[in-house]
Order: structure tokens, then C-alpha cells, then sequence
């Protein structure tokens, strides 16, 4: 879920979409994307890293809902936190880890990802969601078959509005800490992840705390349950975009250029002090 377009830790490449290995792109005319070997590399990390983090998220809601709520809620947020930071860290100098439309579109929306490879991420977003609810609906039948979206508790307008607040507060953290080179871009994972945790930990028995459609709708398509899906299609994306345009608007500084870029990692400087 975080971008790399920044040159902080490992960061670095998210943008570079057609970068390297372009003799072995094929063009198509009429939509003018390079389809090159590092893209459909990033397009398979986005499948399999939001395969897995909708499979270990939630196979926690089904088992809380299907084991007498062994889980308990703080343990669903757990396993989702933990889940979005592990994923960071393994394919974010990848993909960039976006695994969310609505972060996606909020990169695209202020120029921070390519607004032409936005349907490939989205497409392979949706499905690595859709293939993680179909294991989990074969996996868990009979009593302990639960649905595992997102469903509004009280009224639709309650479940927008904090829909839209979360996400916001998700997108806002993730641009703080993977795109702007003063934040410690090493820890990014660990303030995503843990971002996540507290979202859900308040706002999962309220909307499901969903913070991404492609979470709401894989397990929708499963499950053939749409009940109010339209709002975890919009207001993420509302939120997300809201929260990146933001803290564009705070991250400009008056300090000196080579101050922010010295301070930008403790753990660059730390690793610097100990080489010399």
C-alpha cells in the first residue's frame, strides 16, 4: 500500500513502471502502454500480495465467526495490520504494494503513478480479492461458511462517513511516510500496517472497516452479496484521494534542501556512522 516514487530506503522504484528490460516490451497503438516484463512482474506481485492479504484477513473474520469468536475483534485487527505490513515489506520495492484501488487512484490523482497502468493494477487487484474470498468459501463450509465482507451495522450514511474518515487517515499516513524522503521510509510498513490495526480495531463493528473496494467487492462477487457495496466503492476512494491531496498541501517546507535530505533515515545515517 505504500508508493515508491520516493527515494527513501527501498522506496525507490514504484514509478519506474517501464523501466528496465524495455527491449522486450510489445506496444499496443491504440492505448500506448508499454506491456514490458517488469510491469506484468509488478501486476503479479499486486495479485498475489492482495491474495494474501485478503486470505489472511479475512479467513480471521470467518474463523471469529465461525469458532465461537475465538479470534475476538482486536485479533481480527491484529491479523490485518500485521498482514499489510509483512506484504510492504515483501513486494512494496516491487509493485509499490498499492494492493487497494483507492490508493491506486489517489497516487494517479496527484501524479505520483502512471494514470494509464491504472485499470491493469485495479483488474489485478480485484482478482488476487476475488480468488482469496473463492479459497476461503471452499475452505470453510457448512456452519462455519461466513461471509467475510463488509456490511454496513447502522445506517448506510454512518458506514460512508467513516468509511471516508479511515481511509482518508490511511491514504494521509501512507503519503507521509512513502513518499515524502524527510520520513523514515524504512518503518513505512510498520505505520501502515499499524495505521490499519487502529482503524479497524474501531471502525470494523461499525463498517467492516474496508479502507479498500477491491476487499469488499472479492468477497461481494463470491458470495453474491451486494448490500450496500456502493459505498465501499466510493467513499474509499473519496477518502484516499481527499487524504493524498491533504498532505500534499502540508508536506512543503522552509527548510534547507540538504537538512531534509540529511535527516531523511536513521538507519541511513546510523548505517554511514558505522562504516566510517
Amino acid at each position: 500500500m505504500a508508493d515508491n516514487s520516493s527515494t527513501n530506503g527501498t522506496h525507490e522504484a514504484a514509478l519506474n513502471i517501464d523501466g528496465d528490460l524495455n527491449h522486450c516490451a510489445t506496444k499496443n497503438e491504440n492505448s500506448g502502454i508499454n506491456v514490458t516484463v517488469p510491469f506484468l512482474q509488478k501486476l503479479l506481485a499486486e495479485v498475489v500480495g492482495t491474495y494474501f492479504l485478503i486470505f489472511a484477513g479475512c479467513a480471521s473474520v470467518v474463523v471469529n465467526g465461525g469458532y465461537d469468536h475465538v479470534v475476538t475483534l482486536p485479533g481480527i485487527s491484529i491479523v490485518w495490520g500485521l498482514a499489510v505490513m509483512v506484504l510492504v515489506y515483501s513486494v512494496g520495492h516491487i509493485s509499490g504494494a498499492h494492493f487497494n484501488p483507492a490508493v491506486t487512484l489517489a497516487f494517479a490523482s496527484t501524479g505520483r503513478f502512471p494514470l494509464k497502468q491504472v485499470p491493469a493494477y485495479i483488474i489485478a487487484q480485484v482478482l488476487g480479492s476475488t480468488l482469496a474470498s473463492g479459497t476461503l468459501r471452499l475452505l470453510f463450509t457448512g456452519s462455519h461458511d461466513v461471509f467475510a465482507g463488509t456490511l454496513p451495522s447502522g445506517t448506510y450514511l454512518q458506514s460512508f462517513v467513516i468509511e471516508f474518515i479511515i481511509t482518508f487517515y490511511l491514504m494521509f499516513i501512507i503519503s507521509g511516510v512513502a513518499t515524502d524522503n524527510r520520513a523514515i521510509g524504512e518503518l513505512a510498513g510498520l505505520a501502515v500496517g499499524a495505521t490499519v490495526l487502529l482503524n479497524v480495531m474501531f471502525a470494523g463493528p461499525i463498517s467492516g472497516a474496508s479502507m479498500n473496494p477491491a476487499r469488499s467487492l472479492g468477497p461481494a462477487i463470491v458470495s453474491h452479496r451486494y448490500r450496500g457495496i456502493w459505498i465501499y466503492m466510493l467513499s474509499p476512494i473519496l477518502g484516499a484521494v481527499a487524504g493524498a491531496w491533504v498532505y500534499n498541501l502540508v508536506r512543503y517546507t522552509d527548510k534547507p534542501l540538504r537538512e531534509i535530505t540529511k535527516s531523511a533515515s536513521f538507519i541511513k545515517a546510523a548505517g554511514r556512522s558505522a562504516g566510517k
